[in-house]
């Protein structure tokens, strides 16, 4: 089948903290590239990308040594205090520049550098035709164990239930739109965009992809990264 045409949007105006790092996480190097740099690649070489949003933070010194940032189909929006801030910019700027309601957006964390071209064509197909849209997500594999709050085990949680949500995330530019403005009107706080269309009553599809597709969070997880690319070569 033929692939939907898509935008992608990167939310980019965090500092990552929990990196400890010198500059945010999502300009740490990875081979030869920022972690930016690998996230966009897999959509700047997709042939039905219609064009990219990267919100970021208004005196963010790293950005404008990127090559990418001098490339026509990607454009830059405010970033918000919140992931959902940022996504609402870009999803603004792309209304106010004419993208339709039922055009398809995909919202792809910054910091997640390992995405496969076979997950966005697997999530790409799978939700052609989906009326609501949906995320690419792994099936939990540890055992899962509830805590109470003296931090001892409360319970241990039906994993067979459980999904690790990953991202893109691929919904409808309007409903998406909607449902992120309504959230922050009801002041309710997501995590991500899936959690703002559920709230707003839908059930997004769960995608499974690769386990690999990790994000950047703690220096372990770059330096995972960095073994699994050196081994690659």
């Amino acid at each position: 089948m033929t692939l939907p045409a898509f935008w992608a949007v990167l939310p980019a105006a965090g500092v990552g903290a929990r990196m400890a790092a010198d500059r945010p996480k999502q300009y740490l190097p990875l081979g030869g590239k920022t972690l930016i740099e690998h996230a966009l690649d897999c959509f700047l070489g997709h042939p039905q990308l219609k064009g990219m949003v990267v919100s970021l933070a208004e005196d963010d010194p790293f950005w404008p040594s990127l090559d990418c940032a001098h490339d026509p189909r990607i454009q830059r929006a405010p970033g918000g205090r919140e992931r959902a801030d940022s996504v609402l910019n870009a999803l603004l700027l792309l209304h106010a520049q004419g993208a339709a309601d039922d055009d398809w957006v995909l919202v792809h964390d910054a910091a997640r550098p390992n995405l496969a071209r076979a997950d966005l064509d697997k999530l790409l197909s799978e939700l052609a035709d989906d009326p609501v849209g949906g995320l690419l997500a792994i099936p939990a594999k540890d055992t899962l164990k509830r805590a109470g709050a003296d931090g001892r085990v409360a319970a241990t949680v039906d994993r067979s239930t459980i999904w690790l949500a990953y991202t893109p995330q691929m919904f409808r530019l309007g409903a998406l739109h909607r449902a992120l403005a309504e959230c922050q009107v009801s002041e309710v706080a997501v995590t991500d965009e899936a959690s703002a269309m559920e709230w707003s009553g839908q059930a997004p599809r769960l995608i499974e992809g690769r386990g690999d597709n990790i994000k950047v969070t703690r220096p372990e997880d770059l330096e995972w990264l960095r073994q699994r690319w050196s081994s690659r070569r």
